[in-house]
């Protein structure tokens, strides 16, 4: 693999940019970015325009599997009822899952996930 490399140094910072295939460009930035946490840095996530970008994890810290459910729930539409209805389930068992209070177990995510094309590991 053919890499250039450049620097820029701006003050007390320099800018360090690669020019890699596209193809490892995903495999080569999550490297990077694991060496400098490991180095004691904090690594900001850009988007093309600049402007940081934020794990789901950090912005929603509270969320659970029974959020996602909610998020799809609402998305498409459906009462608890609805998508108990369609689940085979109580209503009381969709509100207790939305809440965090019921875990959804692996063939109740498998149920759930192929009725929302997502995969099951997002109810886990």
């Amino acid at each position: 693999m053919l890499a250039h490399m450049k620097m820029r140094t701006m003050g007390e910072s320099t800018e360090i940019s690669f020019t890699i295939p596209s193809k490892e460009a995903s495999t080569v930035g999550q490297a990077l970015a694991g060496f400098m946490i490991l180095a004691g840095h904090k690594v900001r996530h850009l988007n093309d325009e600049g402007e940081e970008l934020y794990p789901a994890e950090e912005v929603f810290s509270e969320a659970h599997p029974g959020s996602r459910l909610l998020g799809l729930r609402v998305r498409e539409g459906l009462t608890q009822k609805d998508l108990a209805d369609k689940l085979g389930v109580r209503q009381h068992h969709i509100s207790e899952m939305e809440k965090g209070k019921r875990a959804i177990g692996l063939e109740m995510a498998k149920r759930i996930s192929s009725m929302f094309d997502v995969s099951y590991k997002a109810f886990l």
